[in-house]
């Protein structure tokens, strides 16, 4: 492997050959790892994500310790909505908070596009890692239009999404103006990462389980469809996955929304995953992040089976249904990554 164009990731995502089945961890850089606990000490999580310095050491973390094949670039979802001038911030324990819920129209006003110029820091942390990663490929990333939306529509966290399902339905034309504004600060977002060397990017739809299939069709799927289109007119050689939680009844709409891969959580078997896609993308996915707290043997079978069941896709690359969580034991995550690659080895 000399290039991140030739990495199993990528050529995996690709649906081509590859040496052994590529493996990382969405949160792999993050609070299950002691030296990321030292280096955020006192450091706010918003100031960590745009100190590139800062991005390119917590983004190198998990590479180095685990050996896993992929990078992805330490940021937050919110961070695009912060450049444009959105006064938020991630409180501890509870995740974004917006000061200024979006609810009307003229809250619109407040949102206005991204430019590249607005994240210079974001271009110089991809600068930075692929500079050290070599021909291990980065992964740039960004939220949805709809998870996005939801975020500035609640003004935070929502566990029922009751104020976004008011407005989807109450004034759907404010709703997919409002979506189609985030769809242009994510697909810019993913630009930028993407100009700077990102070799795969992931678009993280997270509430999008939240939705019927109907709702989702109507309301959400235009906008990312834009995002993923846009990536694959400006960057056809950088392979775009697309992530959400819960969304078993939707694999099929968002595969056939742009994706070249499909993220799975660990809710639906990658088999299951295969036939509702039609066999036509690679899968992503999909060990309980809650099993790495198992003993080792039944987490070794529960790799294995995941390992197999991924061999009937055209392309598969290793990772949990969700995020590492924070107490997980890290020599865990080594050893998982270890095994996959021994298992699949070809």
């Amino acid at each position: 492997m000399t290039s991140p164009v030739d990495s199993p990731l990528v050529r995996a995502a690709r649906r081509q050959d590859v040496p052994h089945t590529p493996v990382w961890f969405m949160r792999q850089a993050g609070r299950s790892l002691p030296e990321y606990r030292a280096i955020r000490q006192d450091v706010g999580m918003l100031e960590s994500c745009r100190t590139p310095e800062l991005v390119a050491e917590i983004t190198l973390q998990p590479v180095r310790r685990h050996g896993v094949d992929a990078a992805i670039l330490f940021s937050d979802i919110v961070v695009p909505l912060m450049a444009v001038g959105l006064d938020l911030d991630i409180v501890a324990g509870v995740g974004p908070v917006v000061a200024e819920p979006v609810r009307a129209r003229s809250d619109l006003d407040r949102l206005p596009e991204l430019a590249p110029e607005a994240v210079p820091d974001i271009a110089e942390s991809v600068r930075l890692l692929v500079a050290e990663l070599g021909a291990t490929p980065l992964i740039g990333f960004a939220g949805a239009p709809f998870t996005l939306a939801s975020y500035l529509v609640e003004g935070g966290p929502s566990k029922n999404h009751e104020r976004t399902k008011a407005l989807m339905h109450g004034d759907p034309q404010l709703w997919d103006d409002l979506c189609a504004r985030l769809a242009q600060i994510s697909l810019a977002f993913l630009r930028v990462q993407a100009d700077h060397g990102a070799s795969a990017v992931q678009l993280f739809d997270s509430w999008a389980g939240h939705l019927s299939r109907a709702d989702y069709l109507r309301h959400v799927e235009p906008h990312s469809r834009a995002v993923l289109a846009g990536m694959a007119q400006s960057h056809p050689e950088v392979p775009r996955i697309h992530f959400g939680v819960g969304t078993g009844e939707l694999l099929a709409p968002m595969a056939d929304a742009g994706a070249d891969v499909i993220g799975v959580d660990y809710r639906v078997s990658l088999a299951d995953a295969v036939e509702r896609t039609g066999g036509r993308y690679a899968v992503q996915g999909n060990l309980d992040p809650a099993l790495l707290f198992a003993p080792w043997e039944p987490l070794e079978r529960r790799v294995r089976e995941i390992v197999e069941e991924g061999r009937a896709a055209p392309g598969h690359i290793f990772n949990l249904g969700h995020g590492v969580l924070p107490t997980t034991d890290p020599d865990v995550l080594t050893r998982v990554v270890e095994l996959v690659h021994e298992v699949s080895v070809r």
